[in-house]
Parts: structure tokens; sequence; C-alpha cells
């Protein structure tokens, strides 16, 4: 075994533990959900016995996790970079326990259009928080003003748009799989808007159509 592999090896049994002591389960309530005798379970978490691929699949679920989740390498990167567009004013970061999610960070400084016929609909859902300034947030002809510290989610197959008002102002929004794919399509057909996940690519100084 490769010192990468022992490494490995020793976080799982460390995981199972950590994950019963968690649920507040004994040796013997944990071995009786994954159908082991508590021995067995015992030698599991301190380590004398082999780990098993058919073991480890019952007692994930048993845990109510999955064999990825129970085996996954702690090596992998924690801290991640965003991917910055200069053009439009944005950063975004993909969010690694679930490839269809990003997270989007934009300066507005222009008001949205009242207009519903130049927001964008599309079918997803988006959540958005105010980090300095105010924001307007369109969704048809409803108007709602979102300030520092505020947070906003919605449908997005609502015709809807995301502006400043009264300066400049900061938003920071996560957006689903199906979101991501509205805009990417949009700016497909139309060049306007970037591959941001949810934001308009109207630039620093543009509403954002969410």
């Amino acid at each position: 075994m490769t010192q990468e592999d022992a490494q490995l090896d020793s976080l799982v049994r460390k995981r199972i533990r950590a994950l019963r002591v968690a649920q507040g389960w004994s040796l013997e309530e944990l071995a009786g959900r994954a159908n082991l005798s508590q021995s067995s379970l015992s030698r599991i978490e301190n380590g004398p016995r082999r780990l098993a691929l058919d073991q480890l699949v019952t007692l994930a679920r048993a845990l109510d996790t999955t064999l990825d989740q129970l085996v996954a390498n702690a090596a992998d990167d924690v801290v991640i970079s965003p991917m910055i567009d200069v053009t439009h004013g944005l950063m975004r970061w993909p969010m690694k326990g679930d490839a269809g999610m990003s997270v989007m960070r934009q300066r507005l400084t222009d008001p949205p259009p009242d207009n519903p016929a130049r927001m964008r609909a599309h079918p997803g859902r988006e959540w958005l928080v105010v980090l300095s300034g105010t924001a307007v947030l369109m969704l048809g002809h409803r108007r709602f003003r979102v300030d520092t510290n505020q947070a906003a989610e919605f449908p997005t197959m609502t015709p809807h748009a995301i502006g400043a008002e009264g300066g400049p102002c900061e938003i920071m929004g996560i957006f689903d799989r199906d979101a991501r794919r509205g805009h990417q399509k949009a700016a497909g057909a139309d060049g306007t808007e970037a591959d941001c996940g949810g934001f308009q690519g109207a630039g620093d100084q543009g509403p954002s159509g969410g």
C-alpha cells in the first residue's frame, strides 16, 4: 500500500467513526444497520480489518451518505480561485460538490430595465445577496428593493433583471444548473450575455438580466 493509499484508508476509517458518533449511535447500533458484527465494525474503524468495497457501500447507505463522499480524497483543492471576466465585471467560482452550481459576484451601476420585454426568463432558480449598496430586482412588473446584507431567491421562469439604485452595488449569487444553461443558451443566441451562469454580461456599468 502506497503512502497515499494508507492516508486515504485511515481517513475513511475516521470518517466512518465520526459519522457514527455524529448520529449518536453506538458500535452495536451501526453494526445492526449495516448487517455487520460489532467486532467487525470495530476492526473497520480502528484499522486491523481490510476495507472491503461491499462493506463500504453498506456502511455509506447506513450512514446516509454516498460511497463517493465516504472515500473522497482529502487532497482535493480546498481553496478555489475565481474565474474572472474583466469585460463584464464578473467573478465565478464553481462548486465542486455540485458541478451544476456556480457562485457569481458582480458590480452593478445602472438601474434595471422596467420593461419585461428586455428581461430574461429561463428554467431554474437564482439566489443573491447584496454585499454593498442597494440593488433593485425586477420580476416582471414587480419591483423589489434589496439592501446590503439582504438576500433574494426567485424562480427564473419569471422575466427578471437586477440593477443598482442610488449608486453602485455589489451582489453575489448562487445559480443552479438550469439557470446556468438558460443563460448559456441566451449567450449563444444573441451574444449579449457572457457565460456567467445567471448575471447579464452587460459590463460593469450595466444591469444584470439574471
